[in-house]
């Protein structure tokens, strides 16, 4: 099932990496460095690889990584741009144009985290039923 990861111990590092190319596509979470392989998303750490598989390799597909692999990703981007537009109109300073940027992008920050960290929880939810 996509999203489970497998560890993979450090020694067959050999085997593990020989055609997978180093990306940035990808959260790192904590990892030292990505790599892909097909549908393999491998994290390295210093004493273990994590491995789970995608539906859809974003270097093929992008939005067909985000919209199925990374759905937190777009939402927390939509509301990011949408708290921000909104928060903008509400508290437009006449006097203070910068504070009025100011605000909206701390807005559009805290909306977008907020947006993407319930997403996640939701994500992870559905995927251990």
């Amino acid at each position: 099932m996509p999203g489970d990861e497998i560890e993979v111990p450090k020694e067959l590092r050999e085997f593990m990496l020989e055609q997978a190319e180093e990306t940035i596509l990808g959260q790192k979470n904590g990892s030292n460095k990505q790599y892909r392989y097909g549908n393999l998303h491998i994290r390295e750490y210093d004493d273990k690889f994590l491995v789970h598989t995608d539906k859809i390799d974003p270097r093929k597909d992008p939005m067909g990584h985000l919209v199925y692999d990374a759905p937190e990703v777009l939402i927390g981007l939509a509301c990011a741009i949408f708290g921000g537009s909104q928060i903008t109109k509400k508290i437009t300073n006449k006097n203070s144009k910068k504070l009025t940027i100011t605000s909206g992008l701390i807005f559009s920050i805290i909306s977008g985290y907020v947006g993407y960290l319930a997403t996640k929880k939701i994500k992870n939810y559905l995927e251990k039923l």
